[in-house]
């Protein structure tokens, strides 16, 4: 496992705004781009579990970039509904793909988790999806979207948000040869287990690895 790298401020354009967001380059061609929880109810690149995300990608030699969604921190812009959000994610693709990465990850926690699946196979910059704790009860998920880029799905057994069993249902029509991993205990929050929720990520991308 590699080091974690310092990460860089930067902005990216985004349509005609201007986004914030936090860069860890490695020397590697492999990068993750991390999208996080609501805009409208406090979530921004500095929560637990996206900072989960950065800390185990990282390790595991990739470069990494986290933002804020339009409207959220020094991102411009206002809150859209998700449409306008896809366009951020388009762009933090774009972004690190013009720094050289062509083996691009796109992993998302609750809110980015939807935003991510939104945008399904259209075409974008990426090569695999990681979805945790994609919030089916507080959201509409149309799996006509999704991706066979998904291959990952994380979720607490206590998550009312993204429960489990609901997820069950719907991870056949998403794709069926997507994984699900429940971590036991945990909430939508993941207070406690955000350890667990990095080993899970490492024993995946050393598998995805060999």
């Amino acid at each position: 496992m590699s080091k974690a790298v310092d990460e860089q401020r930067i902005f990216f354009t985004s349509n005609t705004i201007q986004i914030e967001g936090l860069i860890g380059l490695t020397s590697g061609d492999r990068g993750v781009v991390i999208t996080h929880p609501h805009s409208l109810y406090g979530g921004s690149m500095h929560n637990n579990v996206v900072e989960s995300l950065v800390r185990v990608y990282q390790r595991a030699g990739y470069s990494t970039l986290r933002f804020n969604f339009r409207g959220v921190g020094s991102s411009q812009g206002e809150y859209d509904g998700g449409l306008g959000e896809q366009q951020d994610v388009r762009s933090a693709l774009q972004y690190l793909s013009g720094k050289g990465k062509t083996g691009i990850d796109l992993a998302g926690y609750s809110f980015g988790a939807w935003v991510n699946a939104m945008m399904g196979a259209s075409g974008d910059t990426f090569e695999r999806m990681i979805m945790v704790s994609p919030p089916v009860a507080f959201l509409e998920f149309p799996s006509v979207q999704l991706s066979p880029q998904l291959e990952l799905v994380i979720a607490g057994s206590r998550d009312q948000i993204a429960p489990v069993e609901f997820i069950r249902t719907l991870l056949p029509a998403w794709n069926p040869r997507a994984v699900l991993h429940v971590i036991e205990g945990a909430d939508h929050f993941y207070g406690g287990y955000t350890d667990e929720l990095e080993r899970i990520m490492e024993a995946y991308l050393k598998t995805e690895g060999d």
